[in-house]
């Protein structure tokens, strides 16, 4: 008879024990939440509080009731300023081959913005071209100048 009294008082315990620890959450202000929860701006403020040295990632965790490190860990390497993918031991020298490869990446890089910026050239001249042969259909069809005359000096 008492093992089947442990038995039935078990859940009481363990409720009681659970209901405890939900207090203690309360009273210090975190809780537990699921991944949805967290918004984009949210996760950009915490990056940047941790970025900044303001948190710890470890105070973040406690102030904001972040269930584990690797949540924002993956924050920081989606939203952080720090390039997590081409770090390197600043104690270690990179070899020549190691140099080589950086340079290739920025050279690829470099590239990239370039051609998005000649893109954007382009797209910025064909927007003026447009410009001016609509002011030039308006000048006609009302018989007005809006062209200011501009003379240099």
């Amino acid at each position: 008879m008492p093992f089947l009294l442990y038995i039935l008082s078990r859940p009481k315990i363990s409720i009681h024990k659970k209901q405890c620890i939900m207090k203690t959450r309360a009273m210090i202000g975190s809780v537990k939440r699921t991944q949805k929860d967290y918004s984009l701006s949210f996760k950009l403020q915490v990056v940047q509080e941790i970025e900044s040295g303001e948190l710890s990632i470890i105070g973040a965790l406690q102030k904001y009731g972040i269930q584990a490190r690797s949540t924002l860990t993956n924050w920081k390497r989606k939203y952080g300023n720090l390039d997590f993918d081409n770090q390197y031991s600043i104690l270690m020298k990179p070899t020549p081959e190691q140099r080589i490869f950086e340079l290739e990446q920025q050279v690829k890089l470099l590239e990239k913005q370039k051609v998005r910026a000649e893109a954007l050239a382009a797209r910025a001249d064909k927007k003026v071209l447009i410009f001016d042969m609509l002011v030039d259909m308006a000048e006609k069809e009302y018989d007005i100048s809006i062209r200011k005359n501009y003379k240099p000096e």
